[in-house]
């Protein structure tokens, strides 16, 4: 099911951020767009590994809302055992890329608090 807009704004929608925070919401997604962009073309049990803490429950349908949602894209093969792979889809790429300053100010953010902390200034 794609994400559902939020009633009493026009289009469902603030602004673009707030689009965006539907796509990506929950303490899972943005990881999954990392895995998939670290390492293409994964399936489940792949992806369940390179997330650890995840349940199947909640990867299945993160994956099953990102993909109604357009940046994840599902190829299943008619095979025996059966295989599904996961990729990112165009949006998906343009997404993570959106997201690429965010975790550049993550990755800054620790040496910054540590600095606050000892008092030499921010």
């Amino acid at each position: 099911m794609a994400t559902l807009n939020r009633p009493g704004a026009p289009g469902g929608h603030v602004c673009g951020i707030d689009t965006a925070m539907e796509v990506i919401g929950g303490k899972w997604k943005v990881l999954i767009l990392w895995a998939l962009h670290e390492h293409p073309c994964r399936r489940f049990g792949e992806l369940r590994r390179l997330l650890p803490g995840v349940t199947e429950k909640v990867l299945a349908a993160h994956l099953r809302e990102m993909e109604a949602d357009g940046v994840v894209h599902r190829v299943s093969y008619d095979e025996v055992p059966p295989r599904v792979e996961y990729s990112l889809t165009a949006d998906g790429v343009r997404l993570n890329d959106a997201l690429e300053p965010l975790a550049a100010w993550g990755r800054e953010r620790p040496i910054a608090r540590g600095l606050a902390k000892t008092g030499r200034g921010v």
